[in-house]
């Protein structure tokens, strides 16, 4: 078993809590309101304007040179992808401006300021916890959220989902990158600790979306 795999299937009850989540699970099956999606939209504003600065941190705290390359790599992928979200936002039809200078809800600033801590104080590794729960999410449930607001909002293109269909399926050349970084670390104390760090962000992450759950008109329309 490569690491990667390991990291999956000990990760499987966190992965599982959070696709029990209310909303998670009625958005991926029945839609949200567009109201709903604009405020994940937020979130992921207030989260994703953050990555690249993160691991630049990471990179900057680790001996290791091939995990630094990795995250330069990584670091010119993730460039610039929170004006991806702003687009969405407008063409959705929200306060594109707002939302870039307003401030994250509270679970969304718990993660990104724990992550911080986690580079800083827990270990540079810690950042593929992040990534990990991140990225593995988006490519399992981005495009089926896309598709199904898409169908529910009547859209004909995939005006306003470009931050979803970037991180979706296609995004499988990441999700091999991510396998390919994992597995070349052979530590076990490593490996222990992105599998507990992995366990720490799926629980934050989670707490995104549960505080969108509990927004007015998620709470009436369930």
């Amino acid at each position: 078993m490569t690491f990667y795999d390991r990291l999956n299937a000990e990760t499987a009850a966190e992965r599982n809590a959070f696709l029990q989540i209310p909303l998670v699970s009625r958005a991926t099956t029945q839609g949200a309101a567009r109201e709903t999606y604009l405020a994940f939209l937020e979130q992921a504003y207030h989260h994703v304007k953050h990555t690249f600065p993160l691991l630049a941190l990471a990179a900057s705290r680790t001996t290791d040179e091939r995990y630094q390359d990795a995250l330069v790599e990584y670091m010119e992928e993730e460039r610039g992808h929170e004006k991806w979200i702003l687009d969405d936002i407008r063409s959705l039809g929200g306060d594109a401006d707002a939302v870039a200078k307003g401030q994250p809800g509270q679970a969304c600033a718990i993660m990104v300021g724990y992550t911080y801590y986690a580079i800083e104080r827990v270990s540079p590794y810690a950042m593929l916890g992040s990534s990990h729960v991140l990225e593995g999410l988006s490519v399992l449930l981005a495009d089926k959220l896309a598709d199904v607001l898409k169908t529910q909002f009547s859209l004909k293109d995939d005006t306003g989902f470009s931050y979803l269909r970037s991180h979706g399926s296609l995004d499988q050349e990441h999700v091999a990158f991510f396998a390919n970084t994992v597995n070349a670390l052979t530590e076990r104390a490593t490996q222990d600790l992105i599998i507990a760090q992995s366990k720490i962000f799926y629980r934050l992450y989670g707490g995104i979306f549960l505080d969108l759950g509990n927004r007015p008109e998620v709470r009436h329309a369930a």
